[in-house]
């Protein structure tokens, strides 16, 4: 039965309810176990200069989601679905952070062949794929097997963002399946 972790830093919600579609979209599958976690904020609300409203929103996602509680954690599951805002190509400094902090596991090798896939929300339109490649490129460093959004059909095209998320969930929960039935058979010396 594989485990699945959404992992996603969000300012406004907006990827937050990316994250809630891509869990779901994962759960659907049989025997997936899919956990939801959040990105602490790395600077204190009341020390920046946002305005009343992203507070607002931040209190709202503390009090939904449970925050990622340590990085050595990323280890207990078969797949890492990342997810938070990208601009121009760059990740949040909360990702990165994260990331920068997993890489210690990675060196390890202790995030090989888990499978990896992340989303974003995009503020401008026309960027989407570079910055999912930014965000993507850490996951091959750290030698994951990478299921890229996007599902290669062309009723894809017409989805909207959720049902996209739940598609891309679900497609994760099956490749991350099919990786942990193959090291069961390798692991039990099966050959085919």
């Amino acid at each position: 039965m594989p485990k699945v972790l959404v992992l996603f830093y969000s300012r406004t919600g907006k990827t937050a309810s990316l994250a809630d579609a891509i869990a779901e979209g994962a759960g659907s599958v049989k025997f997936t176990e899919v956990e939801i976690r959040r990105v602490e904020d790395l600077g204190s609300p009341a020390a920046s200069d946002a305005d009343d409203s992203s507070n607002v929103a931040r209190a709202a996602l503390a009090k939904k989601y449970r925050v990622l509680e340590s990085v050595d954690s990323l280890t207990q599951y078969d797949a890492l679905v990342i997810g938070g805002p990208v601009r121009h190509g760059v990740m949040s400094a909360e990702l990165t952070h994260t990331l920068d902090q997993a890489r210690a596991l990675a060196e390890r090798g202790a995030l090989v062949d888990k499978v990896g896939s992340v989303f974003g929300s995009a503020p401008e339109e026309g960027r989407h794929d570079t910055d999912i490649i930014a965000m993507l490129r850490p996951l091959m460093h750290f030698g994951m097997i990478i299921v890229p959004p996007g599902s290669g059909d062309r009723a894809a095209a017409a989805m909207d963002d959720l049902a996209a998320a739940r598609k891309q969930g679900a497609r994760v929960a099956k490749v991350a399946e099919w990786v942990r039935h193959a090291k069961s058979h390798e692991a039990h010396g099966h050959r085919h």
